[in-house]
C-alpha cells in the first residue's frame, strides 16, 4: 500500500513534467487533425490518441530533462520563479527526488519510442527524419542548443510547428501537404516567442551558467525587437491564406487573438529591462499561443 509520504513524493516528481505547459501539445496537434479533415482524410481515432500520447511524452521529456539539467548546473538556485519561467522548483526543494525524475524521463522517452515505432510501422520510413530531428531537439536543447542564440530561438518553434504539426499530419494521413507546412509557420513563430519572452526574467542567471540565448548574446533591446518581428510574422500565414483563398473564411476566427499578441509585443518593447513588469504580457502571449491554433483549427472544421 502506498503511504502518504510516497504519494506526496510521487506528486512532487510529477511537477517536473510542468503540466500547465503540456497544453501546448493538443493546441498544436489540433492543427494536424483539423487540416487532415479539411483536406478530405479520414482520421482513425487510435492514431489520433497515440499521436497525442507520443507528443505529450516528447514535450514532457524535454521538461523533465530541462529540470534535471538546470538543477545539476545550479541554475535553479539563481532564477526568480514566475508562473511562466524559472522551473518548477521541485528538485532544489527536494534534491532526493532527482533519481525519481530520471526514472520519469526514461518512461517519457520509452513512450516516445513506442509511439514512434507504431507510426513508422503504419506509415513507413518517410516519418523517420522528423522523428529523429524531434528526438535530437529533446536531447540537445537543454545543454547544447541553449548555447547557440539562433538555434535556441528557433528550436522550440521548429519542434512544435514544423515537426509536430507536419509530423502529426503525416502520422494521421501518410502524406505531407504544402498547406500544412504553410500553416505550421504560425506555431513556429508563436512558440519560439513563448520561450523568448520567458527568458527575460532569467537572463542574468542563464548567463551565469553558460547559456547564450539571444538575450544574453545581444541584450534585451535586441531580444525585444526579435520578439516583435516574430510576433508579426506569426500572422502572415493566416492573413495570406485568407487573402489568397487557401484557407476558409472561418479560420479568421484566430484573428480574435491578434490584439493579445500585439499587446504582448508592446509590453516586450516597453519592459524589456523590467522583468517584473513583463509578467502580465507573458501571460497574454501564453494565451495567444494556445488560442490561435485552436481557433484556426475550429475554423477549418466549421
Amino acid at each position: 500500500m502506498v503511504s502518504r509520504a510516497q504519494a506526496a513524493a510521487g506528486w512532487r516528481v510529477l511537477q517536473t513534467l510542468r503540466p500547465p505547459f503540456l497544453l501546448l501539445v493538443p493546441a498544436c496537434l489540433s492543427l494536424s487533425g483539423s487540416l487532415a479533415v479539411f483536406l478530405g482524410h479520414r482520421v482513425a481515432a487510435v492514431d489520433l490518441w497515440l499521436l497525442l500520447v507520443g507528443a505529450l511524452a516528447a514535450h514532457a521529456a524535454v521538461n523533465v530533462l530541462n529540470e534535471l539539467q538546470d538543477f545539476a548546473s545550479g541554475l535553479d538556485y539563481q532564477t526568480r520563479r514566475t508562473p511562466f519561467s524559472g522551473g518548477s522548483g521541485t528538485l532544489p526543494a527536494h534534491p532526493e527526488l532527482a533519481a525519481s525524475a530520471r526514472g520519469l524521463l526514461a518512461i517519457c522517452l520509452l513512450f516516445v519510442v513506442l509511439t514512434g515505432a507504431w507510426f513508422l510501422w503504419r506509415r513507413g520510413p518517410a516519418l523517420l527524419p522528423l522523428g529523429l530531428a524531434g528526438l535530437g531537439i529533446i536531447l540537445l536543447y537543454p545543454r547544447y542548443l541553449t548555447r547557440q542564440p539562433l538555434l535556441c530561438l528557433l528550436a522550440p518553434g521548429a519542434g512544435f510547428g514544423l515537426l509536430m504539426v507536419n509530423g502529426g499530419f503525416f502520422a494521421l494521413t501518410g502524406e505531407f501537404h504544402w498547406l500544412v507546412a504553410w500553416v505550421s509557420l504560425m506555431p513556429l513563430c508563436l512558440v519560439s516567442n513563448l520561450l523568448l519572452i520567458n527568458q527575460f526574467p532569467d537572463r542574468e542567471a542563464d548567463a551565469a551558467v553558460g547559456r547564450r540565448h539571444i538575450l544574453v548574446a545581444c541584450g534585451p533591446r535586441i531580444g525585444a525587437a526579435v520578439f516583435v518581428g516574430l510576433q508579426v510574422l506569426a500572422w502572415v500565414p493566416l492573413l495570406l491564406g485568407l487573402l489568397l483563398g487557401c484557407l476558409p473564411v472561418w479560420t479568421g476566427l484566430a484573428l480574435a487573438v491578434l490584439p493579445l499578441a500585439l499587446c504582448a509585443a508592446r509590453g516586450a518593447l516597453q519592459h524589456d529591462r523590467e522583468p517584473a513588469q513583463l509578467l502580465p504580457y507573458m501571460g497574454l502571449h501564453v494565451a495567444a499561443t494556445l488560442l490561435a491554433p485552436l481557433l484556426l483549427s475550429a475554423g477549418l472544421l466549421i
